[in-house]
């Protein structure tokens, strides 16, 4: 029987007083579910400041630091912006199935106050994947990494034209390390940088 206070029976035992019974038959308070969705509002507002600013460089592999310094650099270039790297920028997934977690660095989410496209274009944004000391650039609408039998498969959702449409055309490539020779797997081969 459902534990709310439609399906549950009646207290008729007479162990409680009158207005004790009338709490128990009707169910469970309303505003408990309201008091906890507050809290948990409350609780993520309370850490989202902390996520955001917890993407420390100190930590990030230099090819990365590298991609960054010449981000800022750009922003900084074009008319004095300000360069920010915002919330997901940085990435640790598993990209070659190993027990490491490797990174990416997503361009998507880096920022210049002077310039609102300096990064991304009508066919994506750069996402740079490190895996070891081999570090991949590629355009991309997004991406996503799937276990696909023994494998973990890249998925990137990238222009149109690589699958001989236009910009809108639906075109995703999958893509998986080769541990052995350092490189990214494909029909056709992913550009080393």
């Amino acid at each position: 029987m459902a534990q709310n206070g439609k399906d549950r029976p009646p207290d008729t035992t007479g162990l409680f007083p009158a207005s004790r019974r009338a709490k128990i038959n009707a169910g469970p308070d309303p505003t408990i579910g309201a008091h906890l969705r507050t809290l948990v509002a409350c609780t993520v507002l309370a850490i989202l400041p902390l996520a955001i600013h917890a993407q420390d460089l100190s930590t990030l592999p230099e090819p990365l630091v590298a991609k960054v310094t010449a981000a800022r650099e750009a922003c900084s270039g074009f008319n004095d912006g300000e360069f920010a790297l915002e919330w997901g920028a940085i990435v640790r997934t598993d990209l070659d199935g190993d027990p490491q977690l490797d990174w990416v660095l997503n361009e998507w989410g880096f920022a210049c106050s002077s310039a609102a496209s300096l990064y991304c274009g009508t066919g994506g944004c750069e996402s740079h994947f490190l895996v070891g000391n081999t570090l991949t650039s590629l355009l991309t609408r997004g991406w996503e990494v799937v276990t696909f039998g023994r494998h973990r498969v890249l998925l990137t959702d990238v222009h149109g034209s690589r699958c001989g449409g236009i910009n809108p055309t639906p075109c995703v490539e999958s893509l998986v390390w080769d541990d052995e020779t350092k490189a990214w797997r494909s029909v056709k081969p992913a550009t080393k940088e």
